[in-house]
């Protein structure tokens, strides 16, 4: 299908350039086919061999570039064939010609070349902007700062700062520089206690080699809370059923998180102590939807926490907010959430945000209420699939928290 949707796209540039001398045609048809099939069988490689994973991000990415453009391309091709075939059928006095974007008609051709180049142009944007996301956007870390209101917070409490990050995605890294420059912002807010709300990496454990002491520097005075996302549990490396290799795997990420002073919390709670008041800090395991893994407790989580005032819960996927916690967990106050990367793509701005991710998921990036709840949806420290964000930038959150 892409191949014909190529060759569509190459018939109509053709006839458009038509007075392209023969040289230029060769040029152009030998770079068209040759980027196409090499491109082509990088993908079949990526997919079927062990490649490098920095040389399989650049062969996706360039495909998703180039089949993004044409497909931008297609609906301008689509109306000038359209627009041809009704002269044809309705046009009195017949004009022979052929289904191609350009006719012998003057008119026809004036028309067609208008369309074809329209359509080049307004491909190019996609382009630009892809390519610039993967250019400026990947490491743009951006700090958002957002006073949390908890009315039942100890006086302790009030005026603490908190952080998170989520979504590391550290398989994807490609500029330990900048992730290192991103953990230097995150440092230079002090905050009082930090969590990190799941995916560590994409699929095993070794992506941290290069990245663990990058983010072992990561301390807080009260902690460093950690808990587990989709991705850190090996199922799209080792599929959804048990293995020794996958158990092994998922030892690995659990103890890198150890090795790096992170407290992960699966399905477990911890009691946070300051002056001698105490609010909870409440963790499980991925619980998601559809697709994705559900090996959240929540009642394991929960249990004994009935004294705390406040409760904090740590839960990578936000559909858990409103599928289970606001339902079944009055008690907790508030939850934090990653998952969603705001897909990388979208407009956010201080009086509205959008990104097709939206159509997915409800809450999937930002502060979201619900009578006395509420959720904190994180977009993301790191990268997945695309090498870069157009809008949606990486995000370190600092939470003050207040009374009121």
């Amino acid at each position: 299908m892409m191949l014909a949707l190529d060759y569509y796209c190459y018939k109509a540039i053709l006839a458009v350039f038509k007075n392209w001398k023969p040289k230029t045609k060769f040029f152009f048809t030998t770079l068209w086919w040759t980027y196409t099939v090499v491109l082509t069988l990088g993908v079949f490689a990526s997919i079927y061999l062990n490649l490098f994973l920095s040389l399989r991000a650049v062969i996706l990415v360039a495909y998703f570039l180039t089949v993004a453009c044409k497909f931008v391309l297609l609906p301008f091709l689509l109306i000038d064939d359209l627009r041809r075939l009704a002269i044809k059928l309705f046009r009195k006095k017949e004009t022979p010609a052929p289904l191609t974007p350009a006719v012998e008609n003057t008119e026809a051709i004036s028309r067609s070349s208008f369309l074809v180049k329209a359509g080049l142009v307004v491909a190019a944007v996609p382009l630009t902007s892809l390519t610039w996301g993967i250019v400026s956007g990947a490491y743009d870390y951006t700090v958002r700062r957002v006073p949390l209101i908890l009315p039942n917070l100890p006086k302790a409490f009030d005026g603490i700062t908190m952080a998170q990050i989520s979504d590391i995605h550290s398989g994807s890294f490609y500029n330990k520089k900048a992730v290192n420059g991103g953990i230097d912002m995150l440092l230079a807010e002090k905050p009082d206690f930090v969590f990190f709300t799941g995916d560590l990496v994409n699929d095993m454990a070794s992506e941290m080699r290069h990245y663990q002491d990058i983010f072992a520097r990561v301390k807080a005075p009260l902690g460093v809370y950690s808990s587990l996302g989709n991705h850190d549990y090996g199922d799209y490396h080792f599929g959804k059923a048990p293995s020794l290799a996958k158990a092994r795997n998922l030892q690995d990420v659990i103890k890198t998180h150890k090795t790096m002073g992170w407290d992960l919390l699966m399905n477990e709670h911890r009691r946070l102590k300051v002056d001698g008041e105490e609010i909870g800090i409440v963790g499980i395991e991925n619980w998601g939807t559809g697709r994705f893994p559900r090996y959240g407790r929540m009642d394991l989580a929960m249990k004994d926490t009935d004294d705390l005032p406040v409760k904090l819960l740590l839960s990578h996927d936000p559909s858990h907010w409103r599928l289970q916690v606001l339902e079944e967990y009055p008690q907790v106050d508030a939850m934090f959430s990653g998952h969603t990367h705001g897909m990388q793509f979208g407009v956010r701005l201080k009086e509205m945000q959008w990104s097709p991710i939206q159509y997915i998921y409800k809450e999937w990036a930002g502060l979201y209420r619900e009578k006395h709840q509420q959720l904190y949806v994180n977009v993301g420290y790191g990268f997945l699939g695309y090498p870069g964000r157009v809008g949606i930038l990486p995000e370190i959150t600092i939470f003050e928290l207040k009374r009121a």
